[in-house]
């Protein structure tokens, strides 16, 4: 500025005028890159999640094939012992009176080691069977998560066209699709 009431004005000052000037466009675009900020921030945590339990899921249904086949194993040994005490019982028919109470002890303890094999088997299905389910429990958060963030990443999209063309349609629409994200992240989170 001089001293003579002449005004200069300084690129700063220009742009200061201009942004008063247009406030309104200067606000919207702010509003939409402030959203799309907080939008890509949520957007990335629920991607992590998704990830995360597609892993667990992974992992979960890896230890259910080893309990599977830690109870086929199980299985296998049973039926060996089946076939060994079903050659005792014929052994008990065909030996002489004597040697009859070797066989029936035998028997005996074929059974009974049988009934302990059962048990192990039983249990390591029921094993399998929870791994399985904790499985399908993870991919179902997964998919929830995998919505959640693909309605934030349309809704950042939309955001893009909005600020662009500037219509209100558009921003109101980025807000619905981005509630709808976070609600599907919310049930994910509540594992609904």
């Amino acid at each position: 500025m001089s001293g003579h009431g002449f005004h200069v004005h300084g690129p700063h000052d220009h742009e200061l005028e201009h942004a008063a000037h247009h406030a309104d466009k200067d606000r919207f675009a702010g509003t939409i890159a402030v959203m799309t900020a907080i939008l890509a921030t949520i957007g990335a945590l629920f991607s992590y999640m998704g990830g995360a339990t597609q892993a667990n899921a992974g992992l979960y249904k890896n230890n259910a094939a080893i309990k599977k086949t830690e109870a086929s194993n199980q299985w296998n040994y049973y039926q060996a012992k089946s076939g060994k005490q079903n050659l005792a019982e014929l052994a008990l028919v065909l030996v002489t009176e004597d040697k009859k109470e070797q066989y029936k002890s035998e028997i005996e303890r074929y059974k009974k080691e049988k009934g302990e094999i059962k048990a192990a088997a039983d249990k390591l299905e029921a094993e399998a069977k929870d791994w399985d389910k904790q499985s399908d429990d993870q991919m179902h958060l997964h998919h929830r998560w995998a919505q959640a963030t693909t309605a934030l990443q349309i809704s950042i999209a939309m955001a893009a066209m909005a600020l662009l063309t500037r219509r209100k349609w558009l921003e109101w629409g980025m807000f619905g699709l981005a509630g709808i994200g976070i609600a599907l992240g919310g049930a994910a989170l509540m594992h609904i």
